[in-house]
């Protein structure tokens, strides 16, 4: 099996079981492979989850990019309307790289692995919205969503895109 098939297989348990439960057997059975070959890749838990979030963020990165066309308002609102897709379908329960970071507070390599995931998400909302000036407003949107989810559900969704446009109008009559 190889590495990316282990991490697709973290990811999955780490979304279905959170990080303080599985512990590496459970996370090693779940992976499909032997211990051996866990560590092989992965050589503790902390890069277990590295790995992981590394595997979503790619996927949620060729996600974004596959859902616009023109940089805009409407490419805008179609990246939170992915966004709503993938919350449905991947993290209902919120945002894996912000579980990750509460799980792990003090630890330097997720924290980087993290804040290197969301510095892309920044300029990938810079590239759909074609508005480098609204990119990090974009963002605290993007993962207002995230956190709100779980909770709110589809309503986070309607009420970041609502403030989305307003934003857009906002900045555009202002130019």
């Amino acid at each position: 099996m190889s590495q990316q098939q282990i991490a697709e297989n973290l990811e999955r348990a780490f979304a279905q079981k959170g990080f303080a439960e599985p512990s590496v057997a459970e996370l090693k059975a779940l992976s499909g492979v032997s211990m051996r070959t866990l560590y092989k890749y992965f050589p503790s838990k902390e890069s277990m989850v590295v790995g992981a979030l590394d595997y979503r963020h790619q996927r949620y990165l060729s996600l974004l990019e596959s859902c616009h066309s023109a940089p805009g308002l409407a490419a805008t609102l179609s990246a939170f309307d992915t966004l709503s897709h993938w919350m449905r379908q991947n993290a209902p329960k919120g945002c894996l790289s912000a579980n990750a970071l509460a799980a792990f507070p003090d630890n330097a390599e997720i924290h980087s692995a993290v804040e290197t995931y969301k510095h892309a998400v920044i300029q990938q909302l810079a590239q759909i919205s074609g508005r480098e000036d609204l990119s990090q407003a974009l963002y605290v949107l993007h993962e207002g969503i995230t956190a709100a989810y779980p909770i709110l559900g589809e309503a986070a969704v309607s009420a970041a895109k609502t403030a989305v446009s307003a934003l857009f109008t906002a900045t555009t009559s202002n130019n």
